[in-house]
């Protein structure tokens, strides 16, 4: 029996994630009804995303669940409030995030400075616009093209328990320190697959949702970094080239699947809820 045993949203791209003991799933990722994954980004003056690629210390701006605001915290800065209700007369600012080129809500000077002292570059905070439509490419969905927000390409990342098990022996081999999964940045694990399952499956069931794995998800250097100091250490990838190449993607090394949402939107997912897991057959 396959169970869901942890969700995960990251309302700020590239932030610190908040574990959550329940979800509402909508086409774009989860929500918890006030706030949305990946529904806000930082960027440079030129409005270009920022990510911990770049900038370690990303990791360590941790949000909080406020009963109005998401609450931010970072090493040597005061809280900042972030009101969950969109501001109507927020400024528009067009934003890059990888090869697309689109308008977003600006958060404020008070944001911008604050988000500007805790990484030590001058930025702003974004929010992805209420009206705003940004679609998956086709490629990997069958055509559909279903709706994300600041993700780096789709609404979902599924990672199963036993692949970070798999990983963390092979690590450990080698000699090196395991690592928790907060380093894979999953919005979904489940336990009860087997090692790397995830990669073959045709579709989750969990309650009435549809949860579809559409592709691979390549990896770069942020698992090497220490999501609880920002430091980046040994990078795992030079291990995981063993045996985590998909030819399918020029060989990059790949762990978790990216999903879309296939049936359910509004539907509440639990922790601890059974999975139905189906083999996809071609």
């Amino acid at each position: 029996m396959a169970i869901l045993t942890q969700l995960t949203i990251y309302p700020i791209k590239s932030c610190a994630g908040i574990d959550v003991p329940d979800a509402i799933l909508t086409p774009a990722g989860l929500s918890t009804g006030v706030l949305a994954d990946r529904q806000w980004m930082v960027v440079d003056t030129n409005g270009h995303f920022l990510t911990q690629r770049e900038y370690p210390r990303m990791a360590v701006i941790r949000p909080q669940l406020a009963p109005h605001a998401l609450l931010l915290s970072a090493p040597g800065q005061s809280p900042l409030a972030l009101p969950y209700p969109h501001q109507q007369d927020a400024r528009l600012v067009r934003v890059t995030l990888w090869d697309e080129v689109f308008d977003a809500d600006d958060g404020g000077d008070a944001a911008a400075r604050w988000f500007s002292a805790a990484l030590g570059v001058a930025c702003r905070l974004v929010r992805f616009a209420a009206d705003a439509v940004r679609l998956t490419g086709q490629r990997w969905t069958g055509g559909i093209g279903a709706p994300t927000r600041f993700a780096d390409g789709y609404p979902l990342l599924l990672i199963g328990a036993a692949s970070l098990d798999d990983i963390n022996a092979q690590l450990l081999q080698a000699g090196r320190a395991a690592l928790p999964m907060n380093r894979f940045r999953p919005n979904l694990v489940v336990a009860g697959l087997a090692s790397f399952e995830e990669d073959y499956l045709g579709r989750l069931t969990i309650g009435d949702a549809v949860i579809t794995p559409v592709k691979p998800c390549p990896r770069c250097p942020i698992p090497a970094i220490d999501q609880a100091t920002a430091e980046r250490g040994p990078d795992p990838l030079d291990v995981l080239q063993r045996f985590r190449r998909k030819a399918l993607l020029d060989d990059a090394v790949c762990v978790g699947m990216n999903c879309i949402v296939s049936a359910g939107a509004g539907v509440r997912l639990t922790v601890g809820q059974q999975v139905e897991a189906e083999l996809a057959f071609e």
